[in-house]
């Protein structure tokens, strides 16, 4: 896959690499792709650098960085997987590590971002090149070992960004101290209304069945904890009382559900429409009523929440991790125990036409309050800003 090298801006403007984990359009895919829109708008010459260690999926991040005009390189970069974790992938890294060392130093940035956690060995590397501001944006639930090896990583860094309380409190970072600064959506934009002929997969949006009640949607990685086996054991426990979108697919690597088995093993698998991977999830949340998020373990954020919200779709979310931040319980959607599958059966039985309508409203008020891309940008530009000034602005040790 061809690289897009943008220009670099006249007039000496200050240069950000980004360096990414992934080459997809997930959570953190996303949200890189505000970040770089809040330093261009604010003058600052970007460029991005992905993995080139990766399968592209159906809908690569690369494509829309071209689309937009933003300059990316696909790299060997040093990125920290599960896969990478024994002898002869420490070496891998290494190796790696060397040769992103010679490109940050032929580079002329003048900050490294690290978009994930994963991307944290960019951190001493940037520092060893010569590059005294780095920042670091943490998109994960940190824990156990895993923690402890990142925290000693991030000592490399001198500017901290989390996206949630849950995060910034796991992250437990300090000297300098992590800012907190929410997640968006972009605001949403309309969409034709779905073809009732639309099959899963095809694009056309969602596929309308015969199925009575309320419709839901699903909308992540296949992943073991994000819990489609509990939202599926919930939905054949409440009767399949309605209509269930699922969106997404199984992860290159780890642990991971077969949906279309666990499916086809409930009472009426025709209530569940099996979609995959799509472009947009938005046609598919504004066909439903609600999103549920059933995630078995803490969500670092889940700006899945944020997706439905600014379409005035209240959501259902595991209580744990971000959503607690984010959503109201009985406000703006509803709560239920991680993995507590005949929890989340109760709630499905016992919400209305009324209830669902109510709550999405007040889901629209909430996403135009606190998670818009004005709000987000906003405050991204003026911590990075602030970092520059700081690091332009302090003399060079001799």
């Amino acid at each position: 896959m061809s690289d897009h090298r943008g220009a670099r801006p006249a007039g000496g403007a200050q240069r950000v690499v980004v360096v990414h984990s992934s080459d997809e359009m997930y959570g953190a895919d996303r949200i890189l792709l505000q970040v770089v829109a809040a330093l261009a708008d604010g003058g600052v010459d970007v460029m991005v650098w992905l993995p080139d260690d990766i399968v592209h999926g159906p809908t690569p991040l690369c494509h829309e960085l071209a689309r937009q005009g933003v300059a990316f390189e696909h790299r060997s970069l040093p990125i920290i997987r599960r896969a990478n974790l024994t002898p002869r992938g420490v070496l891998v890294l290494a190796r790696r590590s060397w040769g992103l060392r010679h490109a940050l130093r032929s580079s002329r940035a003048d900050l490294v971002y690290c978009m994930t956690s994963a991307c944290l060995l960019a951190a001493p590397v940037a520092r060893s090149s010569g590059i005294r501001a780095v920042a670091l944006h943490v998109q994960e639930m940190w824990s156990g070992s895993d923690a402890r090896m990142l925290r000693a990583l991030a000592r490399f860094t001198t500017l901290r960004i989390t996206i949630s309380p849950a995060v910034d409190r796991a992250a437990a970072l300090s000297s300098p101290a992590s800012v907190v600064v929410d997640n968006c959506v972009p605001h949403p934009e309309p969409h034709p209304v779905p073809h009732p002929e639309s099959q899963p997969g095809d694009g056309a949006g969602p596929r309308r069945t015969t199925s009575p009640g309320a419709t839901f949607v699903v909308a992540s990685r296949w992943n073991a904890w994000k819990g489609h086996r509990t939202l599926l054991d919930a939905w054949g426990r409440a009767g399949c009382p309605g209509r269930l979108v699922v969106l997404g697919g199984p992860p290159p690597s780890g642990a991971r559900v077969d949906v279309p088995v666990l499916a086809a093993a409930l009472e009426r698998p025709s209530s569940v429409d099996i979609v995959g991977e799509v472009p947009d999830i938005a046609p598919y949340v504004a066909g439903a009523d609600a999103l549920v998020l059933p995630s078995d373990e803490p969500e670092p954020f889940g700006l899945v929440l944020l997706e439905a919200f600014r379409q005035a779709r209240p959501v259902i979310a595991s209580a744990a991790g971000g959503p607690l931040d984010v959503v109201t319980d009985g406000h703006d959607g509803w709560l239920f125990p991680s993995g507590d599958a005949e929890a989340l059966a109760t709630l499905l039985c016992d919400l209305t036409p009324e209830r669902l309508a109510e709550a999405g409203r007040h889901a629209r008020e909430t996403y135009l309050a606190r998670y818009t891309p004005e709000v987000f940008r906003a405050r991204i530009l003026e911590l990075v800003r602030a970092e520059l000034d700081r690091v332009r602005d302090r003399p060079v040790a001799q």
